[in-house]
């Protein structure tokens, strides 16, 4: 009899053990369907993982659907719980580089996504730094990050709830809740410029950084974003002082084109003559353009003569004469080297450039 007994005992305890187990392999659809939305901003990426609950017909503001406050909602740990904004487990959504949302400051990191909604048509945004606890059960005031109140807008209805970017610029982006009848859009920023320097920054002194063409990128993106003194000296190491530097038409015209807004135009001209050498016909004739664009003429012409000679008045050396003639207000002179142009253009799309300034000039248009 015991050991019938003890035999029933160890059968119910398998059949527990290996329906846990078998259970546990079992994957079966959500109620709300889950889903991740992204953004990417400068090189900055934000994004949001969360469960999606249908409306359904139901009342949603102000329910257990969506509470508003900070409520006891009977279980976990938080005896004032904000919404979880979402279903199920947290609501989170995470920042690759420090950000701002709504102008305050927030670190690069994973944050649990909270709301507590107000009846005024406001609502408080929740940054938690515990993100793994299921809905805002656990929530708990100290874990706080960052709390926001923004202003909820009227929408068409949304039967599913959704995080869509809503606008999107150079520097930040904007993402709203839209669920029911309403948007919760909260703004999120980057200083997107000292994220892609210090980046640069970085990179340049791994891997990456042994290639020449690295540092003239670099300088390419520091003379955009304005800062001189960096973009000169990461040309200047693309120009000499490693086993890949070397001084080449292209780095110099970037060069040229740093020292010139660092209000050095003298220098500049010395750097791209330094050069002219190397240049092929389509750089010599871009630099020329270069030269009309500053008001130096008289450099102009000799650079489009020069390059007309060096190319035995190859495309687009003929173009460029073209130019400097129109610039002087010498139209009729300018429409004959054009026409010369016109007969040598490579292909049907630069034939239709040239024909349209010939145009312009027989119009009595400057072509620059």
């Amino acid at each position: 009899m015991k050991n019938i007994q003890q035999w029933i005992t160890f059968s119910v305890i398998c059949f527990l053990v290996f329906s846990i187990d078998g259970t546990a392999q079992i994957k079966t659809p959500a109620t709300s369907q889950k889903a991740t939305v992204s953004q990417t901003v400068g090189i900055s990426d934000i994004s949001i993982t969360y469960s999606r609950p249908s409306v359904r017909g139901r009342e949603i503001w102000g329910t257990p659907l969506a509470h508003y406050g900070f409520q006891n909602l009977g279980f976990g740990t938080s005896t004032a719980a904000p919404w979880r904004a979402g279903a199920d487990e947290n609501t989170v959504i995470t920042f690759t580089h420090d950000a701002t949302v709504e102008g305050k400051s927030i670190k690069a990191g994973t944050y649990g996504l909270h709301v507590a909604l107000a009846e005024d048509n406001t609502a408080t945004i929740v940054f938690s730094n515990n993100s793994s606890s299921w809905g805002s059960y656990f929530y708990d005031e100290k874990e706080d990050a960052l709390r926001v109140k923004v202003t909820t807008t009227a929408i068409p209805h949304t039967e599913l709830l959704t995080y869509q970017f809503t606008a999107v610029d150079a520097t930040s982006a904007t993402v709203a809740l839209q669920w029911e009848k309403k948007a919760i859009p909260f703004k999120i920023g980057f200083d997107v410029t000292s994220i892609v320097m210090d980046d640069i920054s970085n990179k340049l002194r791994d891997q990456t950084g042994f290639n020449r063409q690295a540092w003239e990128n670099a300088a390419q993106y520091a003379f955009r974003a304005g800062n001189m003194e960096k973009a000169l000296e990461w040309i200047n190491s693309a120009q000499t002082g490693w086993f890949f530097s070397q001084k080449t038409f292209a780095n110099a015209q970037i060069k040229s084109a740093i020292l010139n807004q660092m209000g050095k135009p003298n220098e500049a001209i010395a750097e791209i003559e330094s050069v002219l050498d190397q240049a092929t016909a389509l750089e010599m004739h871009q630099y020329g353009r270069q030269l009309i664009a500053n008001g130096n003429l008289e450099k102009a012409e000799k650079a489009f003569k020069e390059n007309a000679k060096k190319n035995n008045n190859a495309w687009p050396t003929q173009y460029g004469l073209g130019r400097y003639y129109s610039a002087k207000g010498d139209y009729k002179t300018a429409i004959k080297y054009l026409e010369k142009a016109l007969a040598n253009a490579p292909n049907a799309g630069a034939k239709g450039n040239v024909q349209a300034n010939i145009d312009k000039l027989r119009k009595g248009e400057d072509i620059n």
